[in-house]
């Protein structure tokens, strides 16, 4: 039982260096859904195995355990082991759903105080124009599609031709469309709950962005345009004492690795192929899972033989 339940909590580890190799080699929507559902998944086994890991610790109060109705002590293997194991999962769940509920609502109260600063801003189909000297944009979701918003400074539109305005606001259109601020969402929660995870927001941001990317490209008929409007909204944004920080979970065009954006906007259409890295990252969450579910399945059945009956019947 305990091998199988520390096996979802390894397996994140091998998610980043794959995360990478699926962003670079599949096409961006592709990439998208399967680097999200994957963390996500991933971190979810990791909260449910923590949690069942903790089980027989707790279960060794006399409390808990008259209120489990325990006739005999818990035995999930040796005792040291099981009761070590178990003391530590339960820290680490605890720390775990501190840091993810306090990050949580710190975002949280970011993204409306965003929200608070641009609602009241006139606006043309959700496009909102800021007088601000730096350059920047940005796609702000919401919860509801009338909530969303597309904020542009005037120094980004000054930093582009108007050919490139359009692209840009292409790009940003893509990112409400797409509702990426929810995957970028899911993908810092997984990031809070394994720190393996964390290293996969980058390229769930990346694979937001080249969706992005193409769907301008798609719109503008011009993938070279579409490029130079990346390129030069990148470079504006850096100048005049650095990148301004954009909101949580909001998405910019500016983002990202640009330069590998760009030479990617340069090549032909990515394919819709499915790379091997794919069926890779689909093997670790079945494993994760699997795992996941055959650990709980033999605690149950060791919480049965502790209340006293019989596991076959």
């Amino acid at each position: 039982m305990i091998a199988l339940l520390l096996l979802p909590l390894v397996l994140p580890f091998a998610l980043p260096s794959l995360a990478r190799r699926v962003v670079l080699r599949v096409h961006p929507d592709v990439a998208l859904w399967t680097v999200t559902s994957a963390a996500t998944v991933l971190a979810i086994g990791v909260v449910a195995c923590l949690g069942v890991l903790s089980l027989p610790i707790a279960l060794a109060v006399p409390a808990l355990g008259r209120l489990a109705e325990l006739m005999q002590p818990l035995d999930a293997g040796p005792a040291a082991v099981v009761r070590a194991l178990s003391v530590l999962a339960g820290g680490a769940l605890a720390v775990t759903c501190l840091t993810a509920g306090r990050r949580g609502l710190a975002e949280v109260r970011r993204f409306r105080a965003a929200h608070g600063d641009v609602t009241d801003l006139p606006h043309v189909g959700g496009l909102c124009v800021v007088d601000d000297v730096r350059a920047q944009a940005y796609a702000l979701g919401g919860t509801r599609r009338k909530e969303s918003r597309i904020v542009v400074t005037t120094g980004m539109l000054r930093a582009l031709t108007p050919p490139e305005r359009e692209a840009l606001l292409a790009h940003e259109r893509a990112h409400l469309t797409g509702r990426h601020h929810v995957f970028l969402a899911a993908a810092q929660f997984a990031g809070w709950c394994h720190p393996a995870l964390a290293a996969v927001v980058a390229q769930v941001a990346f694979a937001a962005e080249r969706v992005a990317d193409e769907a301008a490209a798609e719109a503008t008929k011009d993938r070279r345009l579409t490029a130079h409007a990346v390129g030069r909204a990148a470079l504006a944004a850096t100048r005049d004492g650095g990148r301004a920080v954009p909101p949580p979970f909001a998405a910019g065009a500016s983002s990202g690795p640009v330069p590998v954006r760009v030479r990617a906007l340069l090549e032909q259409v990515p394919s819709r192929r499915f790379a091997g890295t794919v069926v890779a990252v689909v093997l670790v969450c079945g494993v994760a899972g699997a795992s996941s579910i055959a650990g709980a399945v033999s605690l149950h059945r060791d919480v049965e033989v502790a209340q006293g009956e019989d596991p076959g019947d």
